[in-house]
């Protein structure tokens, strides 16, 4: 499944999917504070991209909450993996909505300034950190879309969501975030 929305001149998309899989410049990767490689989508792409990525996550040695650090991307097939770490779902009063916005919005800048014009993202936080996947796809979405308002450096954010449940959280968010910016994408079902 597909879903796709104009914001400007780019583009925001949803895919149900493997992250490991896609074509794009940037692979963003739902990273830990210590670089250290994990479980879920750190685990895959440490897996799927190799052990250069983990040499240069070594060599960097951490990136706070709310930040993004870039290294290659190894055997995946993209340039860059930009590690963001979002926050641990508390109880969504410690500031875990703002730092979930900062770790998306470092991303997506980190990629401008690289150069990077197309990026296949994860739902940050929602996996082990526990943040409950409705507010995260609000988050997600709209700093997508206000990223892509006041930036031309970016040409598409592919939110690839793993599951048809998280793609039907993120369809409704999207659907409701902009209703008359949808564009069907030919063969989506």
């Amino acid at each position: 499944m597909t879903l796709r929305i104009a914001v400007g001149t780019s583009t925001i998309e949803l895919v149900e999917g493997d992250i490991t899989r896609q074509q794009v410049d940037a692979i963003v990767n739902a990273a830990n504070a210590q670089l250290a490689g994990g479980g879920g989508v750190d685990g895959a792409i440490h897996r799927v991209g190799g052990s250069t990525i983990m040499t240069e996550c070594r060599k960097i040695g951490g990136c706070p909450t709310g930040r993004a650090v870039a290294t290659n991307a190894g055997m995946l097939d993209a340039e860059k993996v930009i590690h963001a770490v979002g926050p641990v779902y508390r109880d969504g009063r410690q500031g875990e909505a703002e730092q979930l916005a900062s770790a998306y919005s470092s991303a997506f800048g980190l990629a401008e300034e690289l150069g990077l014009r197309t990026l296949a993202v994860p739902s940050l936080s929602t996996g082990a950190y526990g943040y409950p996947m409705e507010e995260a796809a609000r988050v997600a979405l709209n700093t997508a879309i206000d990223f892509l308002r006041e930036h031309r450096g970016v040409d598409l954010i592919r939110f690839v969501l793993l599951g048809s449940e998280s793609f039907n959280v993120f369809r409704r968010t999207l659907e409701e975030a902009a209703p008359t910016q949808r564009l069907p994408r030919p063969g989506a079902s």
